[in-house]
């Protein structure tokens, strides 16, 4: 006969319900039927049933179970010959004794009836000694994590068995199997009892029992593209397993793939699952279930050196760590950026084990010298140090950081806490004369004579902990500090310098061939020259021209872009190349080289600077395209695919082909070559056409191959394209870079915007030129809001960043635009368009006055140090700039509503300056220059589009201020 022994498995249990009691007579094919379906037990109503079926279920290895709700029922039951009763009312207490009695000839089995049984009653079930506990499989939906709790709690009382209805899910049937120790099946009628399905059921439950993963349970819910996974663990903890049986579920709408391996909510390591039957796949429809089996993964064990070997090679390593060295891009593979006249921060983690003193210094040199400069580091909290360093030469610069045991520092420190506690120091006193006539056995100058003194000091009198405590003296022995447990970051960390203008400069476009007083002249650079002045007057430094090359005549573009050109048509400056050159040419109509050489002197003599546009692409008169056929891809019928960014085309333009067996490196060298020629001329500024078309390997290669010899030389960056490859441009060598500012012009897009710019990861590369306009983008902003949008984007444009720039026409406000398109109506680019100096309505005396506030006040030539603060409206923007604490503030209030006055209430920025909320701050209206009074953190103000839509304000504590 099979008994229910309490680690048997798996012991199926087939439960009738009253209604479904048949006679003793009708009793053998209900037995037949329940061992068909592979169940080892039939729980009948009650000990009144159990006589008329003893003999046949006992015939057929069926044990007869009875329903007992208590002790003395489950006593009748034994005495009518059952073979264990299930308790349907348990409690420790009241079967804990009889338990133990009805069990004493080892032939009955007491089973704890525990579905819906609250956690705390199933833990004081535990020491029983009940034959099995039922898990409340059937009224679970695979989705949720308390059917692996409950389970938890059940097989710490006896094996489990999962209840199942007859009415349940073809998939609970197979999870139950392989969930527990056997199956428990209530129905109310014989007819209900689905043999094939149950018999399938219950030999699955002794596959699984012969797996023997009777330990912990956990659950994994569905996940997006994931099914559930239950698994059951061959140990009580999981961590200790040597293997799992994972029950995959399909709960979710349509199939899954189940994961080749197990994640770490697993709780243990395993090697890459596999199914349970070879025929499996890996793919889970909706409702069914996998079981696959997950071994515990054998750890990695790496090459060890032998023992005395690897210990002496650990001795060596530092016992000091240096870590965050900063600023740093890419962990060093990228310079940071900097400018001649920095005072860059340099900071540091720094720390060791044990309680001993440290000190640190910064190391800095330019890449041309070998000598280091060096600065002591001081700690700012929490184990980071700091210090500045200063540079003063542009080119690339290399700085580290090293750090040691302050051996006297940490005496120092002890001996005087002694002291302060009355404590005996004698000894102490001796050591500390050890460590001075160490040092200055090293010593040299001042520090050797300070040394000297305290030794003699000592000889003295032995006792005077005051020279061992003088400042001197400390100085004096960290000067000759033997440095013990050096250590210095490795690799040096790139720094890459350049000169000022490479962050705060103010540039001016405007196409030369445009700077005539009639359309039908073509403007020259003798012309540009009469213009100079007026340029230098709006207190611009940069002027900037698109390419100035010959302008080749296949394919010219003719106004607004049209396909078919009139003969006077000028075509597009940046289809370069014809017969009289390329692109260490000058087209012919606009002057001569000589022509060219005196517009650079004439623009230094304003205090202006040339800048010149690198486009790399052809017309295709180009004379590469017959002198280097190799250096372009060429179409199956002999034709050239001309350039494209959809949805635009550049019928006018031919691209290169940068890896063309013929074009490395011959033609790396010709587009290095360009920008040399140029540079031999005097330029030292290029704005880069599309630089995110061509190589980034090409573009850091140039760019440090012009800059070691001309280190002077900017680049910009023309890349509207998506964010990490305008960084990467920037990390690899430009200059700067132009940006999403011309499509942010709400508050939160300017404040999230300029937030990552100037405080987020690219601070330490990344600088931003912000353009209000180009010759090809006219912003929808500015199409519709008159003079006044163009006075807020000046204005934000200027004060937001160091670097700023328009395109000539801003200042007109000039912004009619091709219908329907971020462009210009009767652009500029496919035809001549004069303009005047000065034009009713412009904002000329504006520009002037905001490029002459940016020269005045420094805070506002780094982006870096931009700060928001509060407006009480969401139209109106304010942000302060100041050179540090304490320092005056550039305060910048901006409506950006073009079309409405504006009354807002905003914060003074009292805190800044550490005044009370009541605080007077001295403020100078700097587009007015008028002095005033502001008084107490909550102002308002009143920005009119129809006179001036901003206000730039200087703030300083009245006693601080100063016209």
């Amino acid at each position: 006969m099979i008994r229910p022994a309490r680690n048997a498995s798996p012991y199926g249990i087939c439960a009738l319900g009253r209604s479904a009691f048949v006679s003793p007579p009708a009793a053998e094919p209900l037995i037949r039927a329940v061992s068909d379906a592979g169940f080892q037990a039939l729980l009948v109503p009650d000990a009144t049933h159990v006589p008329g079926l003893r003999d046949q279920a006992r015939a057929a290895g069926i044990d007869i179970l009875a329903d007992a709700a208590d002790p003395d029922a489950a006593r009748r039951a034994q005495a009518a010959g059952a073979d264990g009763v299930r308790g349907t009312a348990m409690s420790a207490e009241g079967w804990a004794d009889a338990v133990a009695d009805l069990a004493r000839d080892g032939a009955f089995a007491v089973h704890a009836w525990t579905p819906g049984a609250p956690r705390e009653a199933l833990a004081r079930l535990a020491p029983v000694g009940y034959a099995s506990a039922f898990a409340s499989t059937a009224w679970w939906n695979g989705r949720e994590s308390w059917l692996a709790e409950e389970y938890e709690a059940l097989r710490r009382i006896a094996p489990v068995r999962c209840t199942l209805r007859s009415d349940g899910p073809d998939w609970l049937a197979a999870l139950a199997a392989a969930a527990g120790d056997g199956i428990f099946l209530e129905i109310a009628d014989i007819a209900e009892l689905d043999g094939p399905r149950i018999a399938a059921a219950n030999r699955l439950a002794g596959t699984v029992a012969r797996l023997e993963c009777r330990g912990e349970v956990r659950f994994l819910p569905p996940a997006r593209g994931r099914p559930a996974l239950l698994l059951r663990a061959d140990a009580s903890d999981i961590r200790h397993a040597t293997r799992a049986l994972v029950i995959a579920i399909g709960v979710t709408s349509g199939p899954v793939e189940i994961p080749e391996m197990l994640p770490a909510a697993a709780g243990r390591a395993f090697a890459p699952l596999r199914p349970l039957a070879s025929a499996d796949t890996m793919e889970l429809g909706t409702g069914q279930v996998r079981l696959l089996m997950a071994e515990a993964a054998t750890p990695v064990r790496a090459r060890t050196a032998p023992s005395r070997q690897a210990a002496r090679k650990s001795a060596g390593q530092p016992r000091i760590a240096i870590e965050k060295l900063t600023p740093s891009v890419d962990a060093g593979r990228f310079p940071a950026k900097a400018v001649a006249g920095d005072r860059i921060r340099v900071e540091a983690d720094i720390f060791a084990d044990g309680h001993e003193k440290l000190a640190a210094a910064v190391l800095w040199r330019p890449a041309d010298r070998e000598d280091w400069s060096s600065r002591p580091m001081q700690p700012v909290g929490n184990d980071r140090w700091a210090a500045e360093i200063a540079v003063d030469r542009p080119g690339r610069w290399l700085f580290t950081v090293e750090a040691w045991w302050d051996e006297f520092g940490s005496y120092h420190h002890e001996l005087d806490a002694k002291l302060k506690a009355g404590r005996d120091v004698t000894l102490e006193i001796a050591e500390g004369r050890i460590l001075v006539e160490e040092a200055a056995e090293r010593a040299e100058g001042e520090a050797g004579r300070v040394l000297a003194g305290a030794i003699e000091r000592l000889e003295r009198d032995p006792g005077d902990a005051a020279v061992l405590l003088d400042t001197a003296t400390r100085d004096a022995v960290r000067s000759a500090d033997a440095r013990g447990f050096l250590v210095r970051h490795e690799p040096p960390l790139p720094l890459a310098v350049e000169r000022p203008q490479a962050a705060f400069a103010s540039w001016y476009e405007l196409f030369p061939r445009s700077i005539t007083d009639d359309a039908q002249r073509h403007g020259t650079l003798a012309d540009v020259v009469g213009r100079l002045p007026a340029i230098r007057r709006m207190g611009f430094d940069v002027l900037y021209f698109p390419p100035i090359h010959p302008i080749g005549q296949a394919n010219r573009k003719g106004r607004n872009n049209s396909l078919t050109p009139q003969p006077a048509d000028v075509g597009s400056p940046y289809a370069i190349g014809s017969a009289e050159g390329g692109h260490d040419a000058i087209h012919p109509q606009l002057g001569t080289i000589e022509d060219f050489r005196r517009l650079v002197a004439a623009a230094a003599d304003e205090g202006l600077e040339i800048a010149l546009d690198f486009a790399i692409q052809c017309s295709p008169d180009h004379p590469w395209l017959k002198a280097h056929p190799g250096w372009f891809r060429w179409r199956p019928d002999g034709s050239l695919r001309y350039a494209e960014n959809p949805p635009k085309k550049y019928e006018d333009i031919v691209n290169v082909d940068f890896y063309a067996s013929a074009a490395v490196p011959e033609l790396w060298l010709a587009l290095r070559d360009i920008v040399l020629f140029w540079a031999a001329e005097g330029v030292r500024t290029y704005r880069v056409d599309n630089p995110h078309t061509k190589p980034l390997p090409f573009w850091e290669w140039l760019i440090a191959d012009v800059q070691a010899r001309y280190p002077d030389t900017l680049f910009l960056s023309e890349a509207f394209t998506r964010p990490k490859m305008m960084n990467r441009l920037a990390k690899l060598g430009f200059s700067q870079s132009y940006t999403y500012f011309t499509w942010r012009n709400t508050k939160a897009e300017l404040t999230a915007y300029m937030t990552e710019l100037a405080h987020g990861e690219p601070k330490d590369f990344f600088r931003p030129h912000f353009f209000v306009n180009t010759p090809d983008i006219n912003p929808v902003f500015l199409q519709t809001s008159g003079r006044p949008g163009f006075l807020i984007r000046a204005a934000l444009a200027a004060t937001l960043s160091g670097l700023w720039g328009v395109y000539s026409g801003f200042e007109h406000c000039e912004g009619t635009p091709l219908p329907g398109r971020e462009e210009y109506l009767d652009s500029e680019k496919y035809e001549i368009r004069p303009r005047p100096e000065r034009s009713p309505g412009d904002i000329v005396d504006e520009i002037t006055r905001l490029n002459a506030i940016r020269r005045a006040h420094p805070a506002l030539q780094d982006h870096r140090k931009l700060r928001f603060y509060n407006a009480f409206d969401e139209r109106v923007l304010v942000y302060g700039r100041q050179d540090g604490p304490g320092a005056e503030m550039v305060l910048v209030i901006v409506s950006l509503d073009p079309h409405a006055v504006v009354e807002a209430e905003f914060e003074l920025p009292l805190w800044e300056w550490g005044l009370p909320d009541h605080g007077s701050l001295a403020a100078v209206d700097l587009m007015r220059e008028r002095p005033f009074l502001l008084t107490g953190k909550r102002q308002r103000l009143r920005l009119d589009p129809a006179d001036l839509p901003f206000a730039i304000l200087r703030l300083a504590p009245p006693e601080a201020s100063t016209r």
